[in-house]
């Protein structure tokens, strides 16, 4: 995650090749196998989905939300949902990146 003010951007690669964008800095295109160079996505997206974690699962507090999250003109992210927000994201809902959770978890609010 690259912080720049209050906008965050995710550090990533897309391919030279087949264009294909990963949200990892990866050696190699996982989709062709060309080389990639590295990029930036976001600061938005859209939600294509979300839902409410309710079963506890140690480390974490329950509920939460999370989303997979289109980023703009960049690959699909699964993000938890900032502010302890307890409901679940509208598909087509558009957010913005947040920074991190305390676990590494990618965050995302709504816009």
């Amino acid at each position: 995650m690259i912080r720049s003010g209050d906008v965050y951007t995710l550090a990533g690669s897309r391919c030279l090749t087949c264009a294909y964008a990963s949200a990892f800095s990866r050696p190699r295109c996982p989709s062709c196998l060309s080389a990639v160079r590295p990029e930036s996505f976001g600061p938005k997206g859209v939600v294509w989905s979300s839902t409410v974690v309710r079963v506890p699962v140690q480390g974490r507090t329950i509920p939460y939300s999370i989303a997979y999250v289109d980023l703009d003109e960049g690959p699909r992210v699964l993000a938890h949902v900032a502010s302890g927000a307890v409901e679940a994201l509208l598909i087509g809902a558009r957010v913005e990146l947040d920074g991190m959770n305390e676990s590494g978890d990618v965050l995302v609010r709504p816009t």
